[in-house]
C-alpha cells in the first residue's frame, strides 16, 4: 500500500512526485541503525575462510540489507581440508580481525559463537570438566553378609573418563536408611556387615556423558562442558582469555546456542549445593531420585533436585560467562530454552535473550503455499517465544533476538511469502532483533549452489531469491526500527508457576525444551490463561519467583527493575504449588499499592524440606486474606494501599479494575505495542483470510495517528477521532499485510493525509504480448519468449526453463483509460516466488509476499504505459535437475546433508515447482478519501 498517491499524470512530473512522497515518508520513520536491520548466523565451514572471500561476501550481505553477522564455526567441506584453520589460532584470530574491520566499514556488526558447533565444549574440556551424569549401581545384601565386590564403576568407558564414587547408601527393613560412604575405602572396599533383613546398597558415581561437541569445527573438537561447575566454566573460558588477550577484538556479543547437553544430570559438587540450597541432604533420597514410582515423595525430591540444577546452571555458568564477556567489553546473547532451570531467569541472566523458531506455522492467508511434505510437524508457539521477550522486558533490556526460520520449509523451497507471516508472529511475541538461520560462507570458486548448512534457510548469494532479498530486509528493518524504539508496553505480569512443571515424578533431569511444549507448557492453566488474555487483547509479560522478589511498587504500578517498564497488574494463574516467599511477596506488593489478581489460592508448597512447617505457613497466609464479595463472582480484599482480587475469570477481574483490553483484536487483527513517551506505536498484522476495512479503537487519546506501511515505507496522517478517551482510527489491511500506527498525544508536524481506497472499479487485466527474457541463473538461461498467456516457466516449450532457477524479466505495454481514477492498484496475481516492479522506468518496489499488490497511480500516465516485472523463483528446480543428473553438489564431513525429516536428501523425486509470473495481472481503479489534516487534530 502506498500513501497519498495522485491521479495519473504526465511522465515528466512522475519522478518529482515520487521523490516528494518518499522524502516525506522517510522522515516519519526512526533513523536506521545496524541493530534495526536483520542479522544472520554466518556458518564458517571448517573455518576455511580467507580475506578475499570475506571481503566479497560482506559486501554482498551489506548490499542485501543485512546489519550484522554472527560467526559460527562448524564442520567443513571435504576436499578443502588444506584450507581449514584451527579455532582461536593466531591465523583464525586474524580472520576475525579482518572480518570486524571490513564489517565496520560497512556499518555492520559482528557477534561470535563462543565455541564451535554446539553446545559449549572443546579440547580444553578435560574429563574432570566434562558434562556429568549420575550413575547408580545397585547391590543386594542379606543380614550378616558383607559386600565382596569392589565398589567401582563397571562401565569400562566410564573408567576411561575417571568416574568417581560419591556416595554409598543402604536401604533396609522398616524404612532404615544408612549412609555408608565413610565406610568405603579409597580402593572401593565396603567395610560393613549387613544387619538382619534384606538391604539394598546404592552406589552413586559422578560419571560423564561423554558427549562431544556437535558439528565441531577444526580446533573445537572435544567433550561438552559441565555447565553446572564454575571451575569447568572458568577452564572453558581460559583459551578465549588467552586468544583475546584483554580485548574483545570488535565482537559485539558472544553467543551461546540452545542448551543441548544430553543426559547431563549431575556435577561433582551437586550434593553440597543441594544441602546448601534445599536445606537437607540428598544422599538418603538417592533411591527416590532415580525411582520410577509416582509417589508424592519422589515428585518432591525431584522438584528440589531440578530447582537446584537450575540454580547451579545460573550461578556456575551464566554469571561467570557474563562477567567474562563484560570484562572484555562485550555483551552476551543466549538461547536458554532446553535448559534444566527456570527459563525466565536464565534468559534474563544475559544481555540479549534469544528465542528460536523451529518449523512453520499455519496461517489462513489465501494462496499461501504450505505443502505438508515440505514442513516439519512442529508449530512455533508465540507463548514459547514470549519467555525470552518477557525476561528482557521485566529486567529492563531492550533487545530480544530470535534464531529465525530454522527448518521453516524443505531445503530450497522456502519463499519470502512464507517467511513474512512467520517473522511477524515473532515480532508480535516481543522480538525486535531477528537473526536468520542462516547464511553459509562459501568461496567464490565453489560451484553452485556453494557450501550449505544442513538445517539452514540456504539464504546465500547463490539463492535465486537473493537479488530481491533487500526488499524483504527493508521490511524487517522498518518494523525493527519501530520495535526497538521506546519501551515495551505490556500491562499485565503473569506469574509462571515453575514448580508445577518441576513436580513431576517421571524422569530425573528436566530439560525445558522448545520441542516438548506439549508436555510442560500446553496442558497448564498458565498457558491456557495467557493465551486467552492475549487473544482478548491484553498485553502481558511472564514473571518468575526470582523476578517477583526484586519487584516493588510505585504509584500503584509494579516495577520489576529500575530500567524496566511498569506493569499495572500481577496475575497469579491457578497453580498447585507456590513457594511461601513468592506468595508473601504477592501480598506485600498489594500492601504497597499494587493490584494482584488470583485465579485461585495456592494449594500447596513445593519440595520436601520442612514440609509441614511450610504448609502451615502457607495456610496461615491464605487464612489471613479476608475477602468480600464483589460483582460477577469476584472476591475483593483491600490490602494496604492496594488490593487482591480472587476470581476464576481473570478477564472479569480486569474489567472490574478498569484494566482495558485492546478491543481491536475483535476484528481478528493482532498487535504489539511500544511506549514512546509522547504516545505509542502499534504494530498490526492481518493474518486472517479476509480484508479488514474498519475503524478500530486504541486505548489512548491521541492528537494524531500516522499510518506507516512497513511493506514499502510510505506514511500518512490517518482519519482518526477521540471518544471517551479512546482513539478511533480507520485502517485498511488485506490478508497478509502489516501496518504500524504512531499514535501521539502531541500534534504531528505537517504530514500529508493518508488516502483510503474506496469504490473499487472493474479490474482491468493487463494483457497483450509479454516479452520474457531470462537475465541470470542456471544451469542454462532459457531462450527469450513472447507470451500472450502467462504461465509457469515449467510449462514453456523450452525444457531448459523447467530446470532453471534465477530471474526472468517480463515487459508489456498497456493502456490506461483517459478517464482518470484517484488511484490504481496493481495486482500481479500468482507470483512464484518474488517480484520487483517498474512502471514507465520508475522503480515501484519489491513485492515479496501475499498480497502481490501495490498502489501505482503516481507512476501512471494516460495512454501508453510500460510495465516491467522481474520475477525470481526458488532454487528447487535446479537442485532437482542436479539430483536427477546425479551431479555431486554436497560433500561434507559430519552430517553431510539431510532433508527436513533428517533423512538422506534427494530432490530427484520432486515435482517441478511453479515458477515465474503466473497472474492474472490486473489494474483496479479506486476513488480515494483522505481526512483533512486539521480536522483530525
Amino acid at each position: 500500500m502506498l500513501a497519498n498517491c495522485r491521479q495519473p499524470q504526465a511522465s515528466n512530473s512522475v519522478s518529482s512526485a515520487v521523490s516528494e512522497k518518499q522524502t516525506q515518508s522517510s522522515a516519519l520513520w526512526p533513523e536506521v541503525k545496524k541493530e534495526n536491520r536483520p542479522w544472520t548466523r554466518w556458518w564458517w565451514m571448517g573455518n576455511a575462510v580467507d580475506e578475499k572471500n570475506i571481503n566479497r561476501l560482506l559486501d554482498e550481505y551489506a548490499k542485501a540489507g543485512i546489519g550484522g553477522v554472527e560467526i559460527a564455526p562448524i564442520y567443513g567441506a571435504k576436499e578443502h581440508e588444506s584450507k581449514y584453520i584451527d579455532f582461536l589460532s593466531p591465523k583464525w584470530m586474524g580472520m576475525l580481525d579482518f572480518t570486524v574491520k571490513k564489517a565496520g566499514s560497512l556499518n555492520m556488526g559482528v557477534d561470535l559463537t563462543q565455541g564451535t558447533g554446539w553446545p559449549f565444549g572443546g579440547p580444553q574440556v578435560k574429563p574432570e570438566y566434562a558434562a556429568s551424569r549420575l550413575i547408580m549401581q545397585k547391590y543386594t545384601l542379606n543380614g550378616g553378609q558383607t559386600l565382596t565386590e569392589t565398589l567401582e564403576i563397571k562401565d569400562p568407558k566410564q573408567k576411561e573418563v575417571g568416574a568417581v564414587l560419591q556416595a554409598v547408601i543402604a536401604y533396609g527393613p522398616k524404612g532404615a536408611i544408612l549412609n555408608l560412604t565413610d565406610k568405603t575405602t579409597a580402593d572401593g572396599k565396603l567395610n560393613w556387615k549387613a544387619p538382619a533383613g534384606t538391604w539394598e546398597i546404592y552406589a552413586a558415581f559422578n560419571g560423564k556423558t561423554r558427549q562431544m561437541v556437535k558439528r565441531a569445527a577444526p580446533g573445537g573438537v572435544g567433550y561438552t562442558l559441565d555447565h553446572l561447575s564454575k571451575e569447568a566454566t572458568e577452564a572453558y573460558l581460559l583459551p578465549f582469555t588467552q586468544a583475546f588477550n584483554g580485548s574483545n577484538h570488535g565482537v559485539r556479543a558472544f553467543y551461546n546456542d540452545s542448551y543441548e547437553v544430553y543426559g547431563a544430570d549431575w556435577s561433582a559438587g551437586f550434593f553440597e549445593a543441594f544441602q546448601k540450597r534445599r536445606g537437607y541432604d540428598l544422599r538418603p533420597y538417592l533411591r527416590e531420585l532415580v525411582s520410577k514410582e509416582h509417589s508424592e515423595t519422589v515428585a518432591r525430591v525431584k522438584s528440589d533436585y531440578r530447582e537446584t540444577m537450575g540454580e547451579m546452571l545460573y550461578e556456575n555458568f551464566y554469571q561467570p560467562w557474563n562477567a567474562w564477556a563484560h570484562k572484555h567489553n562485550s555483551l552476551t546473547k543466549n538461547q536458554s530454552h532446553g535448559s534444566p532451570g527456570n527459563l525466565l531467569d536464565l534468559y534474563a541472566a544475559v544481555d540479549i535473550p534469544e528465542c528460536e523458531t523451529f518449523g512453520s506455522s499455519y496461517f489462513p492467508i489465501p494462496g499461501l503455499r504450505r505443502d505438508s511434505a515440505d514442513v516439519r510437524n512442529v508449530d512455533p508457539d508465540p507463548i514459547m517465544l514470549k519467555f525470552a521477550s518477557s525476561a528482557a522486558h521485566v529486567t529492563g533490556k531492550n533487545l530480544v533476538s530470535s534464531e529465525t526460520f530454522t527448518w521453516l520449509g524443505e531445503h530450497f523451497k522456502t519463499s519470502y511469502s512464507q517467511m513474512k507471516p512467520e517473522v511477524e508472529q515473532v515480532f508480535l511475541s516481543g522480538v525486535n532483533h531477528v537473526f536468520y538461520h542462516g547464511v553459509t560462507y562459501s568461496p567464490e570458486e565453489v560451484a553452485w549452489p556453494g557450501w550449505l548448512f544442513y538445517a539452514s534457510l540456504n539464504m546465500t548469494p547463490a539463492n535465486s531469491l537473493w537479488p530481491q532479498f533487500n526488499g524483504f530486509n527493508q521490511y524487517i528493518t522498518r518494523v525493527q526500527s519501530v520495535l526497538q524504539s521506546g519501551t515495551a508496553d505490556n500491562e499485565l505480569l503473569v506469574y509462571w508457576p515453575i514448580h508445577d512443571v518441576w513436580s513431576k515424578p517421571e524422569g530425573m533431569e528436566m530439560m525445558i525444551k522448545v520441542h516438548d511444549i506439549d508436555e510442560w507448557l500446553h496442558p497448564t492453566q498458565f498457558y491456557k490463561q495467557s493465551k486467552k488474555l492475549m487473544d482478548a487483547g491484553y498485553s502481558l509479560d511472564f514473571v518468575s519467583d526470582q523476578m517477583l522478589q526484586a519487584s516493588s511498587v510505585s504509584n500503584g504500578q509494579i516495577m520489576t527493575a529500575s530500567a524496566a517498564p511498569a506493569h499495572k497488574v500481577l496475575v497469579l494463574p491457578q497453580s498447585k504449588y507456590m513457594a511461601v516467599p513468592t506468595f508473601e511477596k504477592a501480598i506485600q506488593l498489594a500492601n504497597q499499592g499494587a493490584t494482584v489478581i488470583m485465579e485461585q489460592l495456592p494449594a500447596d508448597v513445593p519440595g520436601l524440606h520442612d514440609l509441614n512447617g511450610r504448609r502451615q505457613k502457607l495456610k496461615q497466609l491464605t487464612q489471613s486474606l479476608t475477602f468480600t464479595d464483589a460483582a460477577n463472582g469476584i472476591k475483593q480484599m483491600k490490602a494496604g494501599s492496594g488490593e487482591i482480587l480472587l476470581s476464576a475469570d481473570i478477564q472479569k477481574a480486569l474489567a472490574f479494575k478498569n484494566i482495558e483490553r485492546e478491543s481491536l483484536t475483535d476484528t481478528g487483527l493482532k498487535f504489539t505495542r511500544r511506549n514512546i513517551g509522547t504516545g505509542k506505536y502499534y504494530f498490526l498484522v492481518n493474518h486472517t483470510p479476509k480484508t479488514i476495512d474498519t475503524t478500530i479503537p486504541l486505548n489512548l487519546a491521541a492528537q494524531s495517528v500516522v499510518l506507516m506501511d512497513p511493506q514499502n515505507g510510505n506514511a500518512g496522517l490517518a482519519a482518526s477521532s477521540v471518544t471517551n478517551g479512546k482513539t478511533n482510527v480507520r485502517v485498511q489491511m488485506k490478508s497478509g499485510e502489516a501496518l504500524i500506527l504512531k499514535a501521539t498525544t502531541n500534534q504531528t508536524p505537517e504530514v500529508l493525509a493518508w488516502q483510503y481506497l474506496d469504490n473499487a472499479g472493474t479490474p482491468l487485466e493487463v494483457k497483450g504480448t509479454w516479452n520474457l527474457a531470462f537475465t541470470q541463473g542456471g544451469p542454462d538461461l532459457p531462450i527469450a519468449q513472447k507470451l500472450t498467456q502467462l504461465k509457469s516457466w515449467t510449462e514453456l516449450a523450452d525444457k531448459k526453463a523447467e530446470a532453471f532457477s534465477g530471474t526472468g524479466e517480463y515487459t508489456i505495454t498497456f493502456d490506461v483509460p483517459s478517464k482518470k481514477a484517484d488511484e490504481y492498484v496493481l495486482d500481479l496475481g500468482k507470483v512464484s516466488e518474488s517480484a520487483k516492479v517498474w512502471i514507465n522506468g520508475q522503480e515501484v518496489g519489491t513485492l515479496y509476499g501475499i498480497p502481490f499488490q501495490t498502489r501505482v497511480g503516481q507512476y501512471l500516465k494516460p495512454g501508453k504505459n510500460t510495465l516491467k516485472v522481474e520475477v525470481a523463483n526458488l532454487m528447487a528446480n535446479r537442485i532437482r535437475n542436479m539430483d536427477q543428473q546425479k551431479i555431486q553438489w554436497r560433500n561434507y564431513h559430519e552430517i553431510n546433508f539431510v532433508n527436513i525429516d533428517y533423512k538422506p536428501f534427494d530432490a530427484s523425486v520432486w515435482k517441478p515447482m511453479p515458477s515465474g509470473l503466473i497472474g492474472p495481472v490486473t489494474l483496479t481503479p479506486y476513488s480515494t478519501t483522505a481526512k483533512n489534516v486539521s480536522s483530525s487534530l
